[in-house]
């Protein structure tokens, strides 16, 4: 698993949690994620790449498209250590 800082460090920023929250919908192209914010495209860039730093998004390319979707396995390992930590075990779904 990556770090978990790195995973509370992208989490922490709105902007990315918006985009985590447009991508549970489903892939989307960089250009689509872009269009639900004002900023530059380096600035996007900035936030996919410590998204994907982080390994809450995965991207594949296709032909001049970038798709991005959700990496789930991380954000469930990260729940899971909430709980933990948290003292919420009995919460947790296989359990």
């Amino acid at each position: 698993m990556r770090s978990f800082n790195d995973v509370l460090k992208a989490l922490a920023d709105p902007t990315r949690r918006e985009i985590l929250r447009i991508l549970s919908g489903g892939e989307r192209t960089a250009g689509e994620l872009a269009s639900s914010f004002d900023m530059s495209k380096p600035s996007m860039s900035h936030h996919f790449g410590v998204l994907k730093e982080a390994g809450l998004i995965r991207s594949r390319r296709e032909g001049q498209q970038i798709y991005y979707a959700l990496d789930t396995t991380v954000l469930e390992d990260v729940l899971t250590r909430l709980w933990d930590h948290l003292g919420l075990k009995d919460l947790r779904r296989d359990q």
